[in-house]
């Protein structure tokens, strides 16, 4: 008899594994400040930023605002830590409090930026400030 309990829950468990092995998106945030900029930003300016980063889908699920700047002419995700400059990631928008949008990437990029959040960060960009008007470095939440 325990045989055969044994011989019936197995498949069970090979079945269920996989769902249950799938990783929950990770929740990235970052507040935007022009203080951040290392070329100096807008000093008037705030953001937020909040994503859903899935690094089996490849999915990254954004919200992006920017107050109290100019038109924004182009935002990214970039690779550098906190006072460095680094090498755009992603070409985001600026999508408001309401809105939402996704973008997908290789997930190898989302599990390294999962794996080191503080080694990227996100700016909005006007034609005042073309290096970057509002910057914030990611953090897990």
């Amino acid at each position: 008899m325990n045989r055969l309990l044994s011989s019936m829950t197995l498949p069970l468990a090979t079945v269920l594994l996989p769902a249950s092995a799938l990783a929950a998106p990770v929740v990235l945030t970052a507040t935007l400040t022009g203080a951040a900029e290392t070329a100096g930003g807008d000093a008037d300016g705030a953001g937020t930023f909040r994503a859903e980063a899935d690094p089996d889908s490849g999915d990254f699920c954004y919200k992006l605002t920017g107050d109290k700047i100019a038109k924004p002419t182009m935002a990214h995700v970039h690779t550098g830590a906190a006072g460095a400059d680094g090498p755009p990631l992603a070409t985001i928008d600026v999508t408001g409090p309401k809105d939402d949008e996704c973008v997908a990437m290789e997930p190898a990029k989302i599990k390294d930026i999962v794996a080191n959040p503080a080694g990227y960060y996100v700016n909005i960009h006007t034609a005042d400030y073309p290096k970057g008007a509002l910057r914030g470095q990611l953090a897990k939440q």
